[in-house]
């Protein structure tokens, strides 16, 4: 079929490869020139594992990049809208984009075509745009308008989008449906599977995507409940974790228990510094505005973004009290992205958390794998610079701070770290290392719900004895909270 989409932004350009990776001939469209311009000459805006691949394979064949909406959008027989949808200064999602997109559109649209909503937007905004495609000059007989929510997670999308847990389509007319299932056809009967250069999924078997259907409304707001909900696991096991290390319990340990309950399930179980990125924080507070809008108060999702701002607040706490204080101390930071796997920094509590230690009065050597380029512009000028590899984000540092899950991060030499740091303090948001392997390799080890590990005092010097010795005094994050 022929596909267009409008925007190329994380979702957009994942999307539009994704649609030409199974079959279609799209062309991805974007108002800026400079980064179609970019895509032209085959550079890749985004850290994005497999998205060079479909590119390289698939551009001036199936796909094509154009700064034309009218144009592009004339022969399509359907049209993905996957521009941003940003949180506005009231807490609600800004629609704005959309709408100047259906304005653009309104004109060019001729027979019958489809318009399909993907970006995450609030329930009844297809109602909006079809209102708006109308107001602006589109008969109405020459368009439907539906939902298909995506379901992507930065540094996977690929992977995500081609083996997917479920492809919802909200439609209201038998004509969306159709048109929907048609392009989905490769992946929910299969065939794509069975092609020999497929991408392949490596940790399980994978025959054919389910697919769900619904009314446009359901599909908009199963995308918002879907969010909101998985935010809400991350800080109900981050306020566990802060009961946990309190107590002298092992997070981990609770959360294998908690995790193996079949109604419950293992993932987004990680005690950490918090969720962030580009859905979770906005999709919870725009949630919370549907609700309101809807006269109900949905109280829990504003302890959810309580919890998860107070956590950043208390890892900074930690580092403190790691340190004694924090004026003149140097941080060795590894990971600036949201999350591991991806250079996306939006909304990160790794950005939030360096900003507030070097506000403190402690200096930042930081290294991420991929986003350093895009963190540059959120942290302070003075006070912060930049590692070339992660062993020279530790050298000379009074701590590590581990803020990022890279799988790097994961496989670091803890002696090496160990040798590089000035004093052996690692203080660890992701949980990335065992404690018993980071005391062997003669560290102070914080981690996120557990208890402070310390070294044998035969591996430490004198001044890292006194540093062991003091760790009886360090607060717990309840404790902590409780003071400051």
């Amino acid at each position: 079929m022929r596909i267009a989409v409008v925007g190329s932004g994380y979702v957009g350009l994942v999307s539009a490869a994704c649609f030409a990776e199974i079959g279609h001939n799209v062309v991805s469209i974007d108002n800026d020139p400079d980064k179609i311009t970019a895509l032209e000459r085959g550079e890749v805006p985004i850290h994005e594992l497999h998205l060079s691949e479909l590119l390289d394979r698939h551009h001036n064949h199936r796909l094509r990049f154009s700064t034309s909406l009218g144009d592009s959008i004339r022969d399509a027989e359907a049209i993905f809208i996957t521009v941003g949808t940003p949180q506005s200064e009231t807490g609600e999602a800004d629609l704005s984009y959309v709408e100047s997109v259906a304005r653009e559109m309104a004109s060019a649209l001729r027979g019958q075509q489809l318009v399909v909503e993907k970006s995450t937007v609030p329930v009844n905004t297809c109602d909006s745009l079809r209102r708006a495609l109308v107001l602006n000059g589109a008969p109405s007989q020459s368009f439907s308008v539906a939902s298909n929510p995506e379901f992507l997670r930065e540094g996977t999308a690929v992977v995500d989008f081609l083996y997917p847990d479920r492809i919802v389509i909200g439609a209201d007319d038998e004509f969306s449906r159709t048109v929907l299932s048609k392009i989905y056809a490769p992946l929910a009967n299969g065939t794509y599977y069975r092609q020999r250069e497929a991408i392949r999924l490596h940790n399980g078997v994978y025959d054919r995507a389910p697919i769900i259907v619904t009314n446009a409304k359901s599909a908009e707001l199963i995308k918002h409940a879907s969010n909101a909900f998985l935010a809400m696991k991350i800080s109900f096991i981050n306020a566990v974790a802060n009961i946990s290390e309190s107590v002298g319990a092992d997070i981990q340990q609770v959360c294998a228990g908690i995790g193996s309950d079949s109604r419950i399930g293992p993932k987004f179980l990680n005690a950490g510094i918090g969720y962030g990125g580009s859905c979770f924080p906005k999709d919870v507070q725009a949630f919370r505005m549907v609700s309101e809008q809807c006269n109900y108060e949905f109280g829990l999702l504003k302890e959810v973004t309580k919890i998860n701002t107070e956590q950043q607040r208390l890892f900074v706490k930690k580092v403190q009290s790691a340190l004694w204080t924090l004026r003149g101390k140097k941080l060795g930071v590894l990971g600036l992205a949201f999350k591991g796997e991806t250079d996306d920094v939006r909304e990160s509590p790794a950005i939030a958390i360096v900003n507030a230690l070097v506000k403190e009065g402690a200096t930042a050597r930081a290294y991420d794998p991929a986003a350093m380029r895009r963190a540059a512009d959120l942290l302070p000028k003075e006070g912060m610079t930049f590692a070339s590899n992660p062993y020279d984000a530790a050298v000379g540092c009074d701590a590590l701070l581990i803020l990022t899950e890279w799988r790097e991060f994961a496989a670091l030499d803890l002696e090496r770290v160990r040798r590089a740091l000035r004093h052996p303090i690692v203080v660890d948001g992701r949980n990335l290392f065992d404690p018993e392997k980071a005391s062997r390799a003669g560290l102070i080890y914080y981690s996120i719900g557990r208890p402070a590990c310390m070294p044998d005092r035969s591996l430490l010097t004198g001044q890292e004895e006194d540093y062991a010795a003091t760790s009886h005094r360090i607060e717990s994050p309840l404790s902590a909270g409780a003071t400051s």
